[in-house]
């Protein structure tokens, strides 16, 4: 079946289409097309996500990322911002159903607002290369809930267009199952009940060789530890108490002058710093369960900061004004006073300490899960998934247990609707449906 998934639960608006097969116990998922647009730069300013300005920009973003996706379907937005409508005036779909079938004809309207006779409804669905589309996955939550709205509201809209289902997805539970975002996923032989050494001869995902499996979910909002005994049954071993770790991240990088978006700009400081130069505490680190806590670290830096005035990254940042120089404002850029070189050496010191401390509890966590539960794999996932040190440790750690390592590329780390749409067809496979309303604490 194909499935066009929206995402637009933050500030990246995402589209995709996907032909999904397979039972369970062995989903192949194929990405047809994936497009995605950023809103980096119209968030920029403020340092951070704007709701308002988030859902003002799927609105806009939606019907130029469908086109890209159907050229020959036209799309109209009506109605405020706060109530968008959007209109699908041109669009035909493949059905089953009699085009004589009075179900279908109110279906399609013109952008008047009127019925179209049978026979252009004939027409219209003659025309099977249109919208080849069985089923439109949305992401219902968690995330900001007028941005979830938009997505939302555009799925809903084109489902009535093209009489086909609209289905709620869980956000989560796309960061979890990103995984299977890959061309020929592949698992090395069992030996002696756990997988190890690399296959001769790649074959099919089993998910028979991949359970038990415990996977770390860590992005901006979440960070989250589950066992999954299969592609349907997984419970929570522990989360975050207070900070998740991509928020620690962003805050640490304000704290350091860093522009938006801070998580990957404290990791491209980092690369440059000593993670042994500052003594972090690793919270949590220790204790029996599961669950993480990052804001200790956090005011950690602050108190160390606070110490090390001249551990900032001021002298780094191009002015925020319009004065004639050269880069842009809020680009990192070197400098070359010796002052300058100075701070820039302390305040990497600062970003590569303060990420070591996060790394060594989000993977020493994971693995003692691992072990703890005698699991076959370790799955990586989320936005923060897409740092090179967390993926390159977690990798090696994995790997010294003899357990398989599963990563998705880092393109379908961050926010996108590809993930959107594997979740949705597994959804399906399991008879889940979440609510089409936007829920913006949703959980897994």
């Amino acid at each position: 079946m194909r499935i066009l998934a929206i995402e637009t639960s933050c500030d990246e608006t995402g589209l995709a289409l996907l032909e999904c097969s397979g039972p369970l116990t062995a989903p192949k998922i194929k990405l047809i097309k994936s497009v995605v647009a950023s809103q980096v730069k119209v968030h920029a300013p403020y340092g951070g996500v704007v709701p308002t300005l988030a859902k003002r920009e799927h609105v806009k973003n939606l019907p130029v990322l469908f086109r890209k996706l159907f050229p020959k379907i036209q799309v109209e937005v009506a109605g405020t911002e706060s109530r968008p409508e959007f209109k699908f005036p041109n669009l035909g779909h493949p059905t089953t159903r009699s085009c004589d079938d009075p179900k279908i004809i109110p279906a399609f309207r013109s952008s008047q607002g009127t019925a179209l006779n049978s026979s252009r409804v004939r027409k219209l669905l003659d025309n099977r290369n249109n919208f080849p589309v069985d089923e439109i996955a949305v992401t219902s939550g968690p995330g900001l809930e007028p941005a979830l709205w938009m997505g939302i509201t555009f799925a809903q809209d084109l489902g009535r267009a093209a009489n086909v289902p609209v289905r709620g997805v869980n956000h989560l539970e796309g960061h979890l199952f990103s995984f299977l975002l890959v061309s020929h996923p592949t698992v090395p032989p069992l030996s002696k009940g756990r997988p190890g050494g690399v296959a001769s001869t790649p074959y099919p995902l089993l998910a028979t060789r991949l359970f038990p499996a415990v996977a770390l979910i860590v992005s901006g909002g979440h960070t989250i530890l589950l066992r999954l005994d299969s592609m349907s049954r997984w419970h929570k071993l522990g989360e975050t108490r207070d900070d998740a770790a991509g928020e620690a991240y962003d805050k640490v990088a304000r704290m350091l002058d860093l522009p938006y978006p801070g998580g990957p700009n404290l990791e491209k400081l980092a690369a440059g710093g000593n993670p042994r130069a500052v003594e972090f505490p690793r919270p949590m680190l220790h204790d029996k369960s599961y669950d993480f806590s990052f804001s200790g670290l956090k005011t950690s830096v602050l108190y160390h900061l606070r110490d090390h005035p001249t551990a900032h990254c001021s002298s780094l940042l191009a002015p925020r004004s319009s004065l004639p120089i050269k880069g842009r404002p809020g680009e990192v850029r070197p400098c070359n006073s010796a002052l300058g070189r100075r701070q820039s050496a302390a305040a990497a010191d600062v970003a590569a300490a303060f990420q070591q401390a996060v790394i060594d509890v989000l993977v020493g966590k994971t693995i003692r899960a691992a072990r703890e539960t005698g699991a076959r794999s370790v799955i990586l996932s989320g936005g923060v998934a897409s740092n090179k040190a967390l993926r390159r440790t977690l990798g090696r750690e994995t790997k010294k247990i003899g357990c398989q390592y599963l990563v998705p590329p880092w393109k379908f780390n961050t926010d996108n609707a590809a993930m959107v749409g594997a979740a949705g067809y597994l959804a399906k496979l399991r008879r889940k449906n979440y609510p089409l309303r936007a829920n913006g604490n949703l959980g897994i």
